[in-house]
């Protein structure tokens, strides 16, 4: 009946239960009346419905305070919980000499089989992240062609590599041979991206091509809506939508079932220079993260099944990757040149607030790309300084003082560095 005390109870952070009375004797006529006669002055009888929509309103309202209250309380205790530690270095650098420094390349893919596939100059190594072990897959004779995209099928079973001579193929890893070659574009392919047994695949041609790779005749369909190079490609997880970025600084995303007739669903304008960055939300389907070049230096959220920005962060240098968290509710960027600041970093995103965690970075010149591991605990960023390095920064939250010490001990063993090949 105490509502001062029932608040002071509830929001204590220690309690102090008295048993003891001290009420006057005006409280304890006031309870006794309460308690034995109704708000008309008469007799209280049991189990008889007394409906008093001001009463009954007045009492909703008070829990309804409290319940706000104890809610403030428990969100600001929240905000008070000391945030999982960002590691500070590297947990491994690879060297990867002779790694081209091309904004527009895509030349790294972790497949699920925990093999690292990257390009190095004219050749293609294979890293096998549980026993380190290398391998060259191929090597491309002649000065005029190169590897330019790399990805792994979703079983891990085939590897696709685009090169700068407008050549597809497919590869078998385990036998180290090649499957087949895929037709139909141009100019360089620089983007691909995999939906079940379909293998898409952008040029510099303006073209993105559909291929059914189960087809003697693999080609599906054939898109020509961008103005410029297709420089980013990205399949949705549940493979109904994809979103096409390019040097036109146009995004388009298109729907699975009508790409056949080259219809897309949203043309969004909003940046202001290449679209290379895409990156499906892993737990809202329907939301996809833009990152644009130089010019732009902008992530962009978006909500595809509206066609609409629902947020915008300026990060003021060149956005070269992007990868979400599946394990907590951030993204993290990796961004290039800069005139004023993020150049050469990760930058660590809190979704959906878009405020920066922290920042993460030892290279020496621009990121080019990033990739995430199979458990999605680490992220590969590849730099023009010729090194791969590891970061543990999508791990579990971790908690005590201990962690700092553990987190200052890998920003000094991670100048460590081995030889790719």
């Amino acid at each position: 009946m105490d509502l001062d005390k029932a608040h002071t109870l509830l929001t204590s952070k220690t309690p102090q239960f008295n048993t003891s009375s001290n009420f006057n004797q005006a409280y304890r006529q006031k309870l006794i009346e309460n308690l034995s006669l109704d708000s008309q002055g008469r007799p209280f009888k049991i189990m008889v419905f007394r409906g008093s929509p001001k009463s009954s309103r007045k009492s909703i309202r008070f829990v309804d305070e409290l319940r706000q209250e104890v809610a403030a309380i428990f969100e600001k205790d929240c905000k008070q919980t000391p945030y999982r530690c960002i590691p500070k270095g590297e947990k491994r650098v690879l060297d990867a000499p002779r790694l081209r420094n091309d904004y527009y390349s895509n030349i790294m893919s972790w497949g699920m089989n925990n093999i690292l596939a990257v390009a190095l100059g004219p050749e293609l190594y294979l890293w096998n992240s549980e026993d380190q072990a290398v391998h060259k897959l191929l090597q491309v004779r002649g000065g005029n062609d190169w590897p330019t995209s790399v990805t792994w099928s979703e079983d891990a079973r085939t590897l696709a590599v685009g090169y700068m001579c407008s050549n597809l193929q497919l590869w078998d890893v385990e036998s180290s041979k090649l499957i087949r070659s895929l037709q139909g574009h141009s100019g360089r392919i620089a983007s691909t991206a995999w939906n079940g047994h379909i293998l898409t695949s952008g040029s510099r041609d303006k073209s993105i091509i559909n291929h059914d790779v189960r087809a003697a005749n693999s080609l599906a369909s054939c898109i020509k809506r961008h103005a410029d190079e297709v420089c980013g490609l990205k399949w949705s997880t549940e493979g109904n939508r994809l979103a096409s970025g390019g040097n036109e600084n146009l995004l388009y995303i298109w729907e699975a079932s009508k790409m056949s007739s080259s219809k897309f669903l949203h043309r969004l304008s909003d940046h202001c220079a290449a679209v290379k960055a895409l990156a499906w939300c892993p737990y809202q389907n329907n939301v996809l993260a833009s990152g644009g070049g130089l010019s732009d230096g902008c992530i962009k959220i978006w909500n595809t099944e509206k066609g609409i920005c629902i947020n915008n962060i300026e990060t003021k240098a060149q956005i070269c990757g992007l990868e979400w968290n599946r394990h907590h509710k951030e993204i993290l960027s990796g961004h290039g040149y800069s005139i004023r600041e993020n150049q050469n970093k990760l930058c660590l995103w809190r979704y959906p607030s878009m405020t920066k965690v922290g920042e993460l970075g030892n290279h020496k010149s621009r990121i080019i790309n990033l990739c995430q591991s199979p458990d999605g605990i680490t992220v590969i960023s590849a730099g023009a300084d010729e090194t791969l390095r590891f970061w543990d920064v999508f791990g579990p939250p971790t908690a005590g003082a201990g962690n700092s010490m553990v987190s200052d001990l890998q920003g000094l063993l991670s100048f460590r560095t081995s030889l790719l090949r």
